[in-house]
């Protein structure tokens, strides 16, 4: 016999695979566009990412999302968590894991560290603007992450683009601060 919050679990789920179908080939735009930023540094692909997008998706808690643009808005969130996970993973590998580090030098390799720790630089110091003003940290996921446009985000926040333009400004600003640039 199921209970009542078994039957609210199962309609949660059939929510998020209609969300998830009706958002299809938006997802995947979304994750190409986050995927062309990382190529180099990840083994996914566009429908991986999607694919991993939603059995992350599906395997938490999910708020309530009622309209599409919101929904896309938090999938775009969980697409930059699976991006940088795999980033780390795989930066992890290469640095064996823990094991001591053997230099060889060559100028290839530097060239991609640096890129990998740039892109896990500017994720922990957006994780810092999320503690400052998670509006403003939305913003910059869905525009920078996210391949949204100032309309789009506009919509999805129900505010004007003049005020994302601002949010933007404002949110790069304060990312360079943090970042040291």
């Amino acid at each position: 016999m199921k209970g009542p919050s078994s039957s609210a679990s199962a309609q949660a789920n059939s929510n998020l695979l209609q969300s998830f179908n009706e958002t299809y080939r938006e997802l995947r735009r979304i994750a190409r566009s986050r995927l062309h930023r990382n190529e180099r540094f990840t083994l996914l692909d566009t429908t991986s990412l999607v694919h991993e997008c939603f059995l992350k998706l599906s395997g938490g808690h999910v708020p309530e999302l009622k309209e599409k643009s919101e929904f896309l808005a938090y999938a775009a969130t969980v697409m930059r968590t699976v991006v940088v996970d795999h980033i780390r993973h795989r930066h992890a590998e290469r640095r064996g894991g823990g094991i001591a580090d053997l230099t060889m030098g060559t100028e290839a390799d530097q060239v991609a560290i640096q890129s990998v720790n740039e892109i896990l630089e500017v994720n922990e110091a957006l994780q810092s603007l999320a503690k400052l003003d998670p509006h403003l940290a939305r913003v910059v996921e869905m525009r920078y992450f996210g391949g949204f446009s100032e309309l789009e985000i506009a919509e999805a926040l129900n505010l004007n683009e003049r005020t994302i333009r601002r949010h933007w400004e404002k949110a790069r600003a304060l990312l360079r601060v943090s970042m040291g640039r």
